[in-house]
């Protein structure tokens, strides 16, 4: 680590990190679970979602109004997010105002009220929300696709959970989970912008001395099977995203895999916009994605285009995934290198940014990576490392495809799929 960053791990477990930027007059703080949607059972999907929303909904000492009015009396604010392996609640003050904010994060996670009239509230609000999402055929087919590529698993399902499993949560179920997920030695506290280590090193042990020692149950593993998925929808395009298994963020091929990544779909140089964009215009939009999890991956491809079309744009787009795993040019992969070092040296410009990389960085490792260390690696991946990650990619597993769209069209398209075997 810099000298800027330091890293402090408390008897119970809890890790303060923090990185002090001098040229920042805000501080930025966040609390991390090492815990999301992977790690609900069968009868509580959904809850790692409506636990964060029902923190803001009061405790002992503040009422849900009061926890708004007392952040934003010294112009802070408040936000969090759910994912599949973390969930974080986040805060942006000034720098003299951080007890503020670590006082008013520490309260509404360690002492939330679950009162069942806010409960009954929100509820209906996440059911909306998950009406919302319903509505957008971009996050059924996401959603999909994730349900395809790991069938029956907690790592398959959706984050916001279902309307039925929401109305089904209690005070004592939201109770239940919150003591065994949120526990010290999986919790980060981390900072950045104005903030001085020691002083939050000790805001932390105190204010949050409540949560448990104990680890949390360990996830269940993923296990990538791949399928086909579609459903019709009354609109005008086809929805498609298709793809295979990915890579781990600890495997040893993941930042070869992120320059693959790059180079195949990560911006308006890549190989599937300048084919199937630009010269073929059978597409507005395109790209390809890598998520990296504990012990697994997803890669995949996702595009909008006309139901005529998505047959051929499917074919194509396979053809131009294999073209890049064979001949990935020296060009190429420098223009990828170089993306993939500006989004990263980009944390240093942000305070809230920057929390949530050593946060995700600590959860994964243990430790923070210097952003010298990244780039070094980065660099340090070759062309032929990088045609070997793209063959690995699409020759170790099954294909996982989903599609939402008018029916006509989705069963031609789907045989496709259905044809694709891995090289």
């Amino acid at each position: 680590m810099s000298a800027a960053t330091r890293l402090t791990t408390l008897e119970s477990g809890l890790t303060v990190v923090t990185d002090t930027m001098p040229h920042l007059r805000t501080a930025a703080v966040s609390v991390t679970f090492g815990v999301g949607g992977r790690d609900e059972r069968p009868d509580e999907h959904g809850i790692s979602h409506l636990l964060e929303h029902m923190a803001f909904k009061g405790t002992t000492r503040r009422t849900p109004r009061a926890i708004a009015e007392e952040i934003e009396a010294v112009g802070g604010d408040l936000n969090a997010s759910t994912g599949s392996e973390s969930t974080s609640y986040y805060a942006k003050v000034l720098g003299e105002d951080l007890p503020v904010a670590v006082d008013i994060l520490a309260d509404i996670l360690t002492d939330p009220q679950f009162d069942p009239a806010e409960l009954v509230k929100e509820k209906n609000v996440i059911v909306q929300e998950i009406g919302a999402a319903e509505d957008s055929p971009d996050d059924v087919v996401q959603d999909l696709f994730v349900a395809s590529a790991f069938p029956g698993q907690p790592l398959g399902r959706s984050i916001l959970g279902t309307p039925q499993a929401v109305r089904s949560a209690t005070p004592d179920k939201l109770r239940g989970y919150l003591g065994r997920s949120y526990s010290a030695p999986r919790t980060v506290v981390a900072a950045a912008g104005a903030v001085d280590h020691d002083s939050l090193v000790e805001m932390a042990a105190r204010q949050f001395a409540r949560l448990s020692a104990e680890a949390p149950p360990k996830s269940e593993e993923g296990r990538y099977k791949g399928g086909i998925a579609t459903a019709s929808r009354p609109i005008e395009q086809t929805n498609l995203v298709f793809g295979f298994e990915g890579v781990s963020y600890r495997d040893s091929d993941v930042y070869a895999v992120g320059v693959f990544n790059n180079l195949l779909g990560g911006g308006l140089s890549s190989r599937l916009f300048q084919d199937l964009r630009e010269e073929r215009g059978l597409c507005y939009e395109i790209h390809s994605f890598h998520w990296s999890y504990g012990d697994t991956g997803l890669f995949g491809i996702s595009a909008g285009t006309d139901p005529a079309d998505a047959h051929d744009l499917v074919g194509l787009s396979l053809d131009v995934l294999h073209k890049a795993a064979t001949g990935a040019t020296e060009a190429e992969v420098g223009r990828a290198k170089a993306q993939m070092k500006v989004g990263l040296l980009g944390a240093l410009e942000s305070g809230s940014a920057r929390t949530d990389q050593m946060a995700r960085q600590v959860l994964a490792f243990g430790r923070t990576y210097e952003l010298d260390e990244i780039v070094r690696r980065i660099d340090g991946v070759t062309v032929e490392a990088v045609r070997a990650a793209g063959s690995r990619l699409i020759g170790a597993s099954a294909m996982t495809f989903a599609a939402v769209g008018p029916k006509r069209g989705l069963d031609k398209v789907a045989r496709l799929a259905e044809q694709f075997r891995p090289t």
